[in-house]
């Protein structure tokens, strides 16, 4: 039987850390899922070749030992075996009966594992267990997506929705980004043969308000001011996204001048208290329509 290279299956170097391995297996598990081609010989090949991979290189101990021997796995089982007497004779003065497996627990089954895996690792009966044991498929990871408005974020709040038939509680937090993504754990499809649910992942769609752009916590947005309190000064009312606000401007205010409203941004996300600030900009309209004794007046105005 031929050596199988985990590493190649996987797509990573030999060198992974254990998140590249854990990140590796869930984009290829996710591709070759029984779930996503179904009636797909070759992609449940594929599977279950990830699934094997993964058994022995996310296991500190099986990848010691795969790595230590590599391609010459066939004179791996023998060495060992001959590291235990020793290490028997050495304990026990050359009695006892007691058997060592390396630390590897199979339950009494090679699995759905390959030649190879069973060859390396003693995968098959052990004891006088019997049989192979059904595969086990970690569920798939499902995704679904929520769309919110500036305003449903201005606080954390507790929403059901529905996937698949089935309803689930979730806490929204206050402050929560257009296109972030949240992961709820065990609510993915079913596993088999008492494997784990998938994950349910949710990406949030927040557009833009009509009247506002978000950019992080922060607000922006226009607001109309006619000619005569732009140059005389006064006293207006501006929307915010938790109601109206009363703001008074200087006389000769230009237009596209910015003002400041501090903490009437949106929550910061995850950091309780804290806000972010809403930028209004004025738009000096001019006046249409002028009577005649306007129009005098304005002339008289430009001449002094």
């Amino acid at each position: 039987m031929a050596f199988i290279d985990y590493y190649k299956i996987l797509g990573v170097n030999k060198g992974a850390t254990e998140k590249e391995i854990k990140s590796a297996y869930r984009k290829q598990a996710r591709k070759y899922h029984p779930d996503v081609n179904p009636n797909d010989p070759e992609a449940e090949k594929q599977f279950k070749e990830v699934n094997e991979a993964n058994e022995v290189l996310s296991d500190p101990e099986k990848r010691k030992k795969y790595d230590k021997y590599g391609e010459n796995w066939q004179h791996g089982e023998a060495y060992e075996q001959q590291q235990r007497q020793q290490s028997q004779q050495r304990s026990y003065g050359g009695g006892g009966s007691s058997q060592d497996f390396g630390g590897f627990d199979f339950g009494g089954g090679g699995g759905d594992f390959s030649d190879f895996f069973n060859s390396m690792f003693g995968g098959g009966p052990a004891g006088g267990g019997g049989g192979r044991q059904s595969a086990r498929y970690r569920g798939q990871d499902m995704n679904a997506s929520l769309q919110l408005n500036l305003r449903d974020i201005l606080e954390s709040k507790k929403q059901t929705i529905t996937v698949n038939g089935k309803n689930i509680r979730l806490t929204i937090p206050a402050g929560i980004e257009n296109g972030q993504t949240i992961k709820i754990t065990g609510h993915g499809g079913p596993g088999s043969n008492g494997a784990p649910a998938g994950d349910l992942y949710i990406k949030f769609d927040i557009p833009d308000d009509a009247e506002f752009k978000r950019v992080g916590s922060d607000l922006y947005r226009n607001i109309d001011l006619n000619l005569y309190t732009a140059i005389l000064g006064g006293e207006i009312t501006a929307d915010t996204l938790t109601g109206k606000v009363k703001l008074k401007v200087a006389p000769g205010t230009q237009a596209g001048t910015k003002v400041k409203l501090k903490g009437k941004g949106v929550p910061v996300y995850k950091k309780e208290g804290q806000f972010g600030d809403l930028y209004l900009t004025y738009n000096v309209q001019l006046p249409t329509n002028l009577t005649d004794k306007q129009k005098e007046l304005f002339e008289e105005l430009a001449k002094s």
